[in-house]
């Protein structure tokens, strides 16, 4: 597992990196060993935060972040969190494969973004970011699962049944939602 720490606002002592290389080399167990890792830690005030992004060979992106007072309570509150989302996306893919179910996560990539600051007088919206990502074919149950492994409100995918793009959302009241096209 290749891990790329980097520091926002603050320098990265070899006690922090090597406190974060420890912890998350736990991980190791679940991915393959040319796995990308992505750790960003920032400071603001009295507030640590770190970030981890795991982009696998093939499979789902994984994330997770906290923040806390002590970057160390952070970093064990990421590791859990990382750990949680790896056991249950490992024990899915089990029963998946164990039922002649397939997951459909190959080629996503949500880390094409090009921010641009095209702004029009007339109007007060201001598009901050642009994100492009190539659409597999995949079920509403699998765009959830991808929803859930990447911490996002709501995930864009292409409908293997109508090969329509339709919305997935997590409902306030709990549970799930779809927007599809009429």
């Amino acid at each position: 597992m290749n891990i790329i720490i980097s520091g926002k606002q603050m320098d990265l002592t070899s006690g922090i990196k090597g406190a974060i290389e420890e912890k998350i080399g736990r991980l190791d167990y679940y991915l393959h060993p040319e796995t990308e890792v992505k750790v960003t830690v920032s400071a603001r005030k009295a507030r640590h935060t770190i970030e981890v992004t795991i982009i696998p060979i093939s499979g789902p992106i994984i994330r997770a972040e906290d923040s806390e007072e002590s970057l160390y309570a952070a970093i064990d509150i990421v590791y859990d969190k990382l750990n949680k989302q790896l056991r249950k996306y490992k024990n899915r893919l089990q029963d998946r494969h164990q039922s002649n179910e397939s997951i459909r996560f190959d080629g996503v990539d949500l880390n094409n973004e090009d921010d641009f600051d095209d702004e029009d007088e007339s109007l007060d919206i201001v598009i901050e970011r642009n994100k492009k990502f190539d659409m597999k074919p995949m079920s509403a149950e699998e765009a959830v699962l991808q929803m859930e492994l990447i911490e996002h409100e709501f995930y864009m995918f292409r409908n293997i049944d109508t090969d329509e793009i339709s919305v997935v959302y997590k409902r306030k009241n709990g549970g799930y939602g779809m927007i599809e096209h009429e």
